[in-house]
Order: C-alpha cells, then structure tokens, then sequence
C-alpha cells in the first residue's frame, strides 16, 4: 500500500510539472491514468488574446482609416517627349546704310575739301585729340588748307607742301581762299588769256577765292580783283565752279 502512494505521488508531480497526464487514485488502490487534452482552452493560456482590427468609428478622422487600409502602389509615369515648340520667324535684320567714302563720316561734307585758317595760328597734332603733340603751326589766317580725314571735332589738313597734322575744326573755317603755285600769274579782267592784265602775284601769295569756272578763278589779293587760270592756282579742284 505504501509504495502505491509512493508511485501515485510520482504521478502526480510529473503531471503537474509536465501537464502531460492526470492520474486517480481509487479506493481499492487502483491508479487510472487519462492523457491531457490536446488542446488547452483559451482561458488556462497564459499568452495574450490577439486584438481583431475594429472599423474605424464615426468620430475618428478620415487619415486615420486610410492609413490603416493597404494604400495601392501608384500608377507609373509615362514619359511623353516634349513637343518642339515652333519655331518663330527671326526679326529681319536692317541693313546699315553704306557710307560714301567721298564723304566725311562726321559732316558729310566732301574728302578731300578744301577750307582756310580762321585764326592767326593753329596747331596740327599727330592725332585728334590735345593729348597728341603738336607737329606743325599754320601760322598765317586765311591761308588755304586741304582737309583730307576727319574724326569727330577733327580734321587732318596740309597745306599746299604737305605739312600739317590734326586741327580741331574750332580752327577751319569754309570760306575759300587759294594760293598762287606758280612763279608769277598774271590777274586778268576777263576769263581770256587775250584780256587786259590787271596786276601780278608770285608763288605763296593767297587770297580769297570770289568765284570760279571750268578753267578760271577770280581772286581778290589785298584788295586787287582779278582773274587767273585755275592751273596757276593752289586751292581749287580742276573743273570746280563756285558761284
């Protein structure tokens, strides 16, 4: 009987240590043995009950509901190639006018031209502006000059050797004058070789040109009045006719 309680003892502490069998002690000393449910009931597991997912309520924000839904992957981006934009007419270009190089870009006037000294000296420079040094003096007012380049206020003149430089046109005026090239010409009182002469001059005398034609200029030197052949004469174009 002894080592009935001993084996029942046994029993029972393996299955309270296991959980894997029960075991009954009957009056007689009879000992029955029952295996363990296969599966234990929620309520003896000491594991936590999972929590079913409640529909959001009423109350709770519309974010709140779609966070919690599957959000379904976006559509790809089609790439489109880009139209070419049409392509504008350019603006017509204008066409600069031509410059006659006959003509002075600043007056328009002829170049070569002739003008005369305004003043009783005027200083020619190596270019136009004052910073430029001074290669030549005109030193004698009315004297005829010959302008062949400008720049802006300035004017390139030479007299009747080729000397000069740079003048401002402060220092040029547009009455004419011309100077006697020859030895001797003689003034006459008609454009005729036949006419009477009236006085005579020697080479580097000037004075103010009155008129001109084709081949004849009258002249007025220190107050005498003549006319003399343009081929005598420095300060006047071949064929020019002054009125």
């Amino acid at each position: 009987m002894a080592a009935i309680r001993v084996i029942t003892a046994a029993i029972l502490a393996l299955g309270m240590g296991a959980g894997l069998a029960s075991a009954q002690v009957s009056g007689e000393g009879t000992v029955s043995l029952s295996a363990p449910s296969a599966v234990a009931s929620p309520e003896a597991s000491p594991r936590p009950k999972p929590r079913p997912l409640a529909a959001p309520s009423a109350t709770e924000p519309a974010e709140t509901a779609v966070e919690a839904a599957p959000q379904p992957a976006p559509a790809p981006v089609q790439e489109t190639a880009a139209q070419p934009t049409p392509e504008t007419n350019p603006p017509a270009k204008v066409a600069k006018p031509v410059r006659d190089p006959s003509k002075g870009a600043v007056t328009n006037l002829p170049i070569p031209r002739f003008v005369s000294l305004k003043g009783n000296e005027g200083n020619a420079r190596r270019g136009p502006s004052l910073t430029h040094r001074i290669d030549w003096v005109f030193s004698k007012s009315g004297m005829p000059l010959r302008v062949t380049a400008e720049h802006e206020n300035w004017g390139r003149a030479e007299d009747a050797e080729g000397m000069g430089g740079w003048v401002h046109y402060a220092l040029l005026s547009g009455v004419r004058s011309a100077l006697v090239a020859a030895e001797i010409a003689d003034f006459r009182m008609k454009p005729d070789p036949a006419a009477a002469t009236v006085f005579q001059a020697e080479r580097g005398v000037f004075g103010r040109l009155l008129e001109c034609q084709p081949d004849w200029c009258r002249l007025n030197i220190q107050g005498e009045k003549g006319w003399v052949e343009k081929t005598a004469l420095w300060g006047v174009d071949p064929g020019e006719v002054l009125q």
